[in-house]
């Protein structure tokens, strides 16, 4: 055994070589096993990480007065330290981009990313090349966050900062809400790209190699395309390389990119150019030191660092020496002011190409008697304006072009679209209103992107009622099978990411769900609830009626229910009444086809183009696992669900793969095990390996049919460890207890405010 001794002279008693190094130390679970499905990542969220415990920070947040925590940022603004000082005397421009690229993050595939939980303070977005010293700017705001402790959430400082900012440089903003709450743990869960990359140095880029894994076809082409789910394009940039795809100084490509990166960001052409031309408005870029002389980021710099990155050895390492994505200049005459010069300067010269003192790429005006743009640091010195290959692309793009010219014509309202656009960017992942916190939480009126629900203008049905409606519901002819299969088809959209989907709205009645291959079957379910709703609607006493969406959820209840009883075990399913129904014209059909299921495991789907859109780079339980984390599932839950589903006949195509059981539509511990179970020799059907058979193995006779879905409950030994427990002997109740808790969980989770029932 090795021992402390060992340790002092160089020899780590916890294996390996070198303390502190990589060099003979052995390698991770991750390492000796790449294509492992990491079933850990659903425990990511215990409760176990988190310091405050079950403390209310909604309520908490409520009584903060906004009005004077906001005077307090606005008054650190427009100071200066010694350690860090202001560019022009004012930290404005840096802190919108903080803000920016904590909200920037978000991606409209999966929801990930964005302002919420504040992940910009960790590995690996905090060491993203492209949010060098951003670490300093929440450095800065820390006496702010101390003296508000717990009140006030690191996602919402963020966020707040940089409307101030705004605000005190003349931009009127479309208003602030509250609500964010703080993670705690790194993310290791979120997939950020196919490439390996140094973080020291944005020249170790390997172009073709970063386009061939990263991108589809050659920018330019037809089908040029990012890979799914990114959105950024390059590894550990926001949105685009400044200087161009990989560095290459072309305007018209880098269009491309951004178009193709600010769309998976969820945003239109006008947006994306309310938000770079704004953006640009305010500040300037640093880029007075050479790349390789600049230290590690933050989460590989030594320990004397204090946790802060970027060590930059020249002169005071900051003020005029100060290096961040290096480009160095600024777009404006006045860079701490709301105006339309950047507009006016883009479009008003010509632009030719140079180089930064750090040697990045980017455009100066060819007339050397342009108007200049102050230092930031020392009093008299000017410098020649500055653009980056990012803006070059809104002058030579027509579609931005147009937009420009139209923003240029008319400041107001120009003023308005970035106004909106801003706030569209930093609350895109918050989800339904009823999270938002605050006295200017409702200033700006329900947007598109929000996923608007109607208000509730009738009484809401008690408990009789319901009582009346399930027993309508059981007369109806509808078989168990069916009901389970519209309720979860309606609330299994919802992802914890962004809070978007789920039963709430009905949506499953509307387009584009209700045309989705994998909802086939809930329509002749729909009409025969919409008869039971008409129905209720028109005899019931009070001004009462009951939601679509409501008798939805109240159908899976009855199924729940019903095959519980059919298996022998009383279990009474709750139900939370108060969802309403949205309509076509306050839904975003293009947004939520970005829902539309690539694999529903849950449902035992497939879509057709699963190879296409994951390039086979993925298999399909990885997305399974992928989707029970947007559902924010414990291991035990995503196996519980998927169990109880097969018993349940919840297929999407109504087929037998994964319903081991003679005994359809009971709620039985059948599934576990069988899975479980020596009897059976699993055999390919198929060459890919996604269908199987399970065959008796004393008979050879096919018995079962199943999908990769359903056999990675018992091949994968972190699955099957949990499935075991519902597979013994006395694993039955336990398991029809636990699957009516995480069902009720799946069709409440996207009740918010005062309809979320406690629990």
């Amino acid at each position: 055994m090795k021992t402390y001794k060992d340790a002092l002279a160089g020899k780590c008693p916890f294996g390996g070589d070198r303390i502190g190094g990589t060099e003979g130390t052995p390698p991770t679970l991750a390492q000796w096993y790449p294509e492992r499905l990491r079933v850990e990542l659903l425990a990511r969220n215990a409760p176990a990480a988190n310091p405050l415990g079950d403390f209310d920070y909604p309520a908490a947040f409520a009584k903060i007065d906004l009005d004077a925590l906001k005077a307090e940022i606005k008054a650190f603004l427009t100071s200066s330290v010694e350690w860090w000082p202001s560019d022009y005397g004012n930290y404005g421009p840096q802190m919108i981009r903080m803000s920016w690229h904590s909200a920037g993050s978000y991606r409209i595939a999966d929801g990930r990313g964005g302002a919420g939980e504040a992940m910009q303070r960790f590995a690996p977005i905090e060491s993203w090349w492209d949010n060098g010293n951003i670490d300093k700017s929440r450095r800065l705001l820390w006496p702010i966050k101390a003296k508000y402790g717990a009140s006030l959430s690191w996602a919402d400082l963020i966020v707040l900062t940089g409307n101030c900012a705004l605000e005190i440089m003349g931009l009127p903003t479309h208003g602030y809400a509250g609500g964010r709450e703080d993670a705690w743990i790194a993310d290791d869960a979120t997939y950020w790209g196919p490439e390996v990359w140094d973080p020291h140095h944005i020249e170790s880029f390997d172009s073709m190699t970063m386009r061939d894994k990263r991108w589809r076809g050659q920018n330019g082409d037809a089908d040029y395309d990012l890979e799914h789910p990114l959105a950024a394009s390059h590894q550990a940039l926001i949105y685009v390389n400044p200087e161009g795809p990989y560095g290459n100084g072309d305007p018209e490509a880098s269009a491309r990119d951004i178009r193709i990166t600010f769309t998976r960001m969820a945003m239109n052409d006008e947006e994306t150019v309310a938000l770079i031309a704004g953006g640009h408005a305010f500040g300037k870029s640093h880029g007075m030191v050479k790349p390789d002389r600049i230290g590690a980021p933050p989460e590989m710099a030594p320990l004397e660092a204090a946790g802060l990155g970027w060590h930059n050895p020249e002169g005071t390492g900051n003020a005029e020496f100060t290096m961040t994505n290096g480009i160095e200049g600024s777009w404006t005459q006045d860079p701490t002011r709301w105006d339309n010069s950047y507009m006016e300067n883009l479009f008003g010269h010509e632009w030719e190409q140079t180089r930064s003192p750090a040697g990045s790429l980017q455009w100066t005006p060819v007339d050397k008697n342009a108007p200049r743009t102050p230092d930031a640091h020392i009093p008299g010195k000017t410098h020649p304006l500055m653009m980056m290959t990012s803006d070059i692309a809104l002058k030579v793009d027509p579609v931005y072009r147009e937009i420009c010219q139209r923003f240029m014509s008319d400041f107001d309202y120009f003023t308005e679209q970035f106004s909106k656009a801003w706030y569209k960017l930093t609350h895109r992942d918050m989800g339904p209103r009823e999270r938002y916190i605050g006295p200017e939480a409702t200033i700006a009126p329900d947007l598109l992107w929000q996923d608007p629900i109607p208000e509730r203008d009738y009484a809401l049905i008690d408990g009789g009622d319901v009582a009346a409606l399930k027993q309508s519901i059981r007369d109806a002819g509808l078989s168990i099978s069916d009901l389970a299969f519209t309720a979860l088809s309606a609330a299994i959209p919802y992802r914890d990411s962004d809070k978007r989907g789920g039963a709430n709205g009905a949506r499953l009645a509307l387009a584009p769900q209700k045309d989705w291959a994998v909802n086939a079957r809930t329509v002749p379910v729909i009409e025969r609830l919409k008869a039971l709703k008409a129905e209720f609607d028109g005899q019931a006493a009070g001004g009462k009626r009951v939601s679509l969406a409501d008798l939805i959820v109240l159908g899976g209840v009855v199924a729940v229910e019903d095959a519980a009883a059919a298996a022998g075990h009383t279990a009474p399913v709750p139900f939370t009444p108060g969802r309403r129904d949205t309509t076509d014209e306050l839904t975003d059909a293009d947004s939520f086809e970005w829902l539309r299921p690539v694999v529903d495991g849950f449902r035992n789907y497939t879509d057709e183009h699963f190879e296409a859109v994951t390039q086979g780079r993925v298999a399909p339980e990885q997305l399974f696992l992928d989707k029970a984390a947007l559902l924010r599932l414990s291991t035990p839950e995503w196996a519980v669900l998927t169990g109880g589903l097969r018993a349940l006949g919840a297929n999407w195509d109504g087929g037998k793969a994964g319903v081991f059981t003679d005994r359809p539509e009971t709620l039985t511990n059948d599934f576990f095990k069988v899975v479980t179970s020596t009897d059976y020799v699993w055999a390919k059907t198929d060459e890919a390996g996604h269908r199987f058979t399970l065959n008796d193995r004393a008979s050879g006779e096919a018995k079962y049919e199943a999908t990769r879905y359903d056999l990675i409950f018992g091949a994968n030994n972190q699955l099957r460890a949990v499935t075991e427990v519902y597979a013994a002997a006395d694993g039955e109740a336990r398991f029809v207890r636990d699957f009516v808790k995480v069902w009720d969980k799946l069709m409440t989770a996207d009740l918010f405010g005062e309809t979320k029932a406690p629990r």
